[in-house]
């Protein structure tokens, strides 16, 4: 739980000074590329973050990397003081509250929606303006297939939960009928 505390300070943090100079969005994708290098090269991410080696040769990695990416300074100053406050190892969720931070502040939402089968261009269009027109924000659909619903589609925006499976309405009606209800 402190580990989210401190990811959403800092992800609150770096906002505050995109919005403060109009960077926002260059973080946004500074911040995703880096964490994404980091997630996906297990050595380079051991080379930096592994308290087992000096932190003298961690930082000069740390350092050489950030160079060849050429970043902006305020995100390789942001990357550095992670580093110094011993806060590099957070970078994936501080990097998840930024992309979020981001959204919200562009009035975009994420929705998932999982169907038994895969849905044409068409419904994933319908589904998702239908979504925009209820939340009132630009929506992206985030689309998984779970062949376990039977049928039907399970859309989940934010906290609310759009459940027309057929697994579901057959969960529903066995229910129902232990109950000893109509149907």
């Amino acid at each position: 739980m402190k580990n989210i505390a401190i990811s959403r300070r800092y992800a609150n943090a770096l906002m505050l000074i995109g919005k403060e100079d109009g960077q926002a969005d260059k973080y946004k994708d500074e911040l995703d590329m880096f964490s994404g290098i980091l997630e996906n090269n297990s050595q380079l991410k051991m080379a930096v973050c592994n308290p087992l080696f000096g932190k003298v040769e961690r930082k000069a990695v740390l350092v050489a990397v950030l160079e060849k990416l050429n970043l902006t300074k305020t995100m390789n100053s942001f990357f550095m003081i992670l580093f110094d406050k011993g806060r590099l190892e957070f970078l994936s969720d501080i990097n998840e509250f930024y992309q979020q931070l981001a959204d919200e502040i562009k009035g975009v939402a994420h929705a998932s929606v999982t169907s038994a089968t895969e849905l044409s261009a068409e419904a994933l269009d319908k589904i998702k303006a239908s979504l925009a027109k209820r939340i009132g924000k630009d929506v992206v659909l985030d689309v998984k297939h779970d062949p376990e619903l039977i049928g039907g589609v399970v859309t989940k925006i934010g906290d609310l939960v759009l459940d027309g499976s057929i697994k579901t309405q057959l969960l529903k009606m066995r229910e129902s009928f232990k109950k000893g209800e109509s149907v």
